[in-house]
């Protein structure tokens, strides 16, 4: 079976390789800003089926047997999902409401699924919270300045230079990364023989 990770999240790519080792990366041409949901559950399940159903649509008929995993992952806090910051000022701003206090992470995972001339989907939502804690002014800007915080939702990293300012996760850790790896396997090793 052909597996396609509709993703070029170096982290997303990073978490598919711990299961499975031949994968191919194909980026989604879904235009997300197109999405316009306020609810981080409904915003994180539809952004990875979309970008999933994408590719699979592009891809279906060049194999027989074909898997496409996306994934969509978002901070939501304040009652407002918090994307990607728009410069170095926004990475700021947001990391300085951020400090000394919790957010939700919500990760979407999509795995669309052709064996036996039959389509399956599974989309599924987790949910995780982090505590960051208090930051000094130095320690945001420095941080901000390393650049890691410019491509993440929340402009942190769970997993990188951000880790220290993470004072405690309450639910999965490997879903804040970028894909719930816990239900992936499951599909994958119903369908692949690892």
């Amino acid at each position: 079976m052909k597996v396609i990770l509709a993703s070029t999240s170096p982290r997303r790519i990073d978490l598919l390789k711990t299961i499975i080792e031949n994968f191919e990366v194909v980026p989604s041409n879904y235009d997300e800003t197109k999405t316009i949901e306020k609810n981080p559950k409904k915003l994180v399940k539809k952004l990875s089926y979309m970008k999933a159903n994408e590719v699979f649509q592009r891809k279906k008929d060049e194999e027989k047997k074909l898997m496409v995993i996306g994934g969509d992952t978002v901070v939501y806090f304040n009652r407002e999902v918090v994307g990607k910051p728009k410069d170095k000022q926004d990475a700021i701003n947001i990391l300085t409401k951020l400090q000394n206090n919790r957010n939700a992470v919500y990760t979407g995972s999509t795995v669309i699924v052709k064996k036996n001339n039959k389509i399956k989907v599974k989309t599924f939502v987790t949910k995780s919270i982090i505590y960051i804690r208090k930051m000094t002014n130095k320690e945001i800007v420095q941080y901000v300045d390393t650049g890691e915080p410019m491509d993440k939702a929340g402009a942190y990293s769970i997993q990188g230079i951000g880790s220290k300012f993470a004072k405690m996760i309450k639910g999965s850790y490997v879903a804040t990364v970028g894909l719930d790896m816990e239900k992936i396997l499951k599909i994958i090793a119903k369908n692949i023989n690892l």
